[in-house]
């Protein structure tokens, strides 16, 4: 296709300016343009990635390609489709000439925009709760751990302890998730890259398959009610497995920030904390920050936490403590039965609260989208 009567041709820069400032963007009659060299010509491509929006003019470059900086899709400089299997899709191409007197682009685009319809994410949908279902407990193990050579976890142990008192004696159904056991990325801080850039799911999810971070998100955000967090102390801190997937855990809080979107309502959570050192309230108040910050609430008396001092002979003991102790046993067992009666008293409200709405004639808009 090329550009037609219509078409009105802009002068951007002298072909010195464009060469030694490309990649750059232009504004041109409503239109934002991505300017590229490649190969010594220039090219003009809309400077929105067709997803998310994203900067292309801000991008990363790969020979001809251009990856948003945002989320990650490329597009060629050129042609301003995907790769070789992706080329089905494109953002808009405009046409360039290089006169005498300087550069033009032309608009509008001699090729529109090609956008193909991906299937949602199932993070997306819906994950509605059948009616009169248990209550559903999540424990998730963060302690780092060689499964080749595996040690036994004091904090993982205790949390066993808990998911069986609740599956077996309070009629909960439960699911424990080990983070040792996914393959997940570190978060690329796309947040620090603009707001709109850190997306729900998170951008990484999105784009590879392999990425097992949507289990986690699966489970926090749509099956659980409550969420027991088990992480061994390190150095005075939770592990570092359990940073990994904070920072992960960004896209949900970052939702509230950017889009006014609750990921999180009417769920509980509580810690348990074990380590060889001192330090379960500090690692607590940690725990507790963040994930109010998602918008958890918590039972009274939200941890159960144990730790023994610095040597090597406290280490081994105090795995010998954790296997005998038949009171952190209890302590663990105790905080899932606190932690389970707070959900049924924020269940049991936001009942009411929807009863009364519906039987005042109001819709009820209370539940965010996509939580069950």
């Amino acid at each position: 296709m090329t550009e037609t009567a219509e078409s009105v041709w802009h002068r951007i820069g002298s072909i010195e300016e464009v060469h030694a400032q490309a990649p750059m963007r232009v504004n041109l009659a409503n239109y934002r343009i991505a300017v590229f060299v490649h190969e010594g010509a220039v090219s003009a491509i809309a400077d929105r990635c067709n997803h998310k929006g994203g900067p292309l003019s801000e991008g990363f470059r790969n020979g001809e390609y251009i990856r948003c900086p945002w989320h990650g899709w490329e597009y060629s400089v050129v042609t301003g489709r995907g790769p070789e299997g992706f080329d089905e899709e494109q953002v808009a191409v405009y046409a360039v000439e290089e006169r005498t007197d300087g550069v033009y682009v032309a608009t509008p685009p001699r090729e529109p925009r090609r956008l193909l319809k991906h299937k949602p994410s199932h993070l997306l949908h819906e994950h509605p709760k059948p009616p009169g279902a248990p209550p559903r407990v999540l424990g998730l193990s963060t302690t780092v751990m060689d499964d080749g050579l595996p040690r036994f976890s004091t904090s993982e142990a205790l949390l066993d302890a808990a998911l069986a008192h609740a599956r077996d004696e309070l009629g909960a159904e439960t699911r424990l998730v080990r983070l040792r056991e996914l393959a997940f990325h570190e978060c690329e801080g796309n947040y620090s890259k603009a707001a709109p850039a850190c997306t729900w799911p998170c951008a990484i999810t999105e784009r590879d398959a392999s990425d097992e971070m949507a289990v986690v998100y699966e489970a926090i955000v749509h099956w659980a009610d409550v969420v027991v967090v088990a992480t061994p102390i390190r150095w005075g801190k939770a592990s570092s497995l359990y940073f990994k997937m904070a920072e992960r855990m960004n896209c949900v809080q970052n939702q509230i920030t950017v889009a006014n979107r609750l990921l999180i309502d009417t769920k509980v959570a509580a810690f348990v904390i074990t380590g060889g050192q001192d330090n379960v309230q500090g690692v607590a108040g940690d725990l507790l920050g963040f994930w109010a910050e998602l918008g958890f609430v918590f039972p009274p008396f939200p941890y159960v936490g144990h730790s023994r001092g610095w040597s090597a002979e406290d280490m081994q003991n105090n795995i010998r403590f954790v296997r005998r102790s038949a009171d952190l046993k209890e302590g663990a067992e105790q905080l899932v039965v606190r932690a389970l009666a707070t959900w049924r008293a924020l269940d049991a409200a936001r009942a009411h609260e929807l009863a009364q709405l519906t039987r005042g004639g109001r819709k009820a808009n209370r539940a965010p989208a996509g939580v069950g």
